[in-house]
């Protein structure tokens, strides 16, 4: 399986091209297109990564070169929320579009929770955005179980997507458990751990076994555990790479060896302590 149907009928690729810590640039917006004429159909950015411009030209020079149709893609972005109001919220959308240079966008994360659950009011503009025809779907990034059981309360549209950073070594099985509850899709970010991972002595074993690259059994072991990945290269043998992990499946007792891993390391912020600062 190399789609996920989500909890409004949308369908998304498994496997993303991520471009987190990529500046803006001619280098991003060829890698873009690159890692589309490789097959990527899902494409992650966000108001914060200051690169929508060139995130969007790569999209646009595939789709102008016959590459790919804008209908085959999946596009996010995500508002920065560092306490936005409703109004300032549907303004950074539109920006998000402008600099895009695309019409609409697939996906519409809200990128935070923040300690202040400042995330309500940016929520509700992100519904009016759906309710409007807008954006195909919207969600929420970092969000653990009292963020989502809070938003659940007051929201009237449920999030499509919980994009959270996930790995072997943080397998945040609680948020993982809530949101299948829930009808929520996890999505992983900087699931190689900025590349750490690839060192671990039971990944390159893995590795070696079935032929494939550490990355690969990675990218693997999110795939069976049905979250999205989303992986970050500029190098073009990397990005076939990281699309190629549906031809072989690791055993029970090898995802069992992996999520043993797990001592809460994190790569990025604790969404419990974050406050836009």
């Amino acid at each position: 399986m190399e789609n996920v149907t989500l909890n409004n009928g949308l369908v998304m690729p498994l496997v993303g091209y991520g471009v987190f810590r990529v500046p803006e640039g001619n280098d991003l917006a060829e890698a873009v297109k690159t890692a589309i004429k490789k097959g990527y159909r899902s494409i992650d950015t966000a108001q914060v990564y200051r690169n929508e411009e060139s995130v969007g030209r790569g999209i646009r020079t595939a789709i102008e070169e016959g590459l790919v149709t804008r209908e085959e893609l999946f596009v996010t972005s995500k508002v920065w929320n560092a306490g936005l109001p409703y109004e300032e919220t549907l303004a950074a959308y539109e920006s998000s579009l402008e600099k895009l240079g695309l019409e609409y966008l697939d996906l519409y994360l809200v990128h935070w929770p923040g300690i202040d659950d400042n995330y309500m009011n940016v929520y509700k503009a992100l519904e009016k955005i759906y309710e409007d025809g807008r954006v195909r779907s919207i969600g929420v990034s970092n969000f653990h179980v009292h963020h989502l059981e809070n938003l659940l309360k007051k929201a009237t549209v449920i999030p499509v997507i919980n994009q959270i950073e996930f790995h072997p070594h943080l397998t945040q099985e609680e948020v993982r458990a809530y949101c299948k509850e829930k009808g929520i899709q996890v999505e992983a970010w900087s699931p190689l751990m900025n590349g750490a991972l690839l060192e671990e002595a039971l990944i390159q074993e893995l590795a070696s076994k079935y032929s494939k690259t550490p990355a690969q059994i990675v990218l693997r072991y999110d795939v069976q555990h049905e979250v999205v990945t989303i992986p970050k290269t500029m190098i073009p043998a990397r990005m076939s790479e990281n699309l190629n992990v549906f031809d072989f499946a690791l055993t029970e007792k090898e995802m069992s060896q992996l999520d043993a891993l797990h001592d809460g390391l994190r790569c990025g912020p604790d969404p419990e302590k974050f406050n836009f600062k």
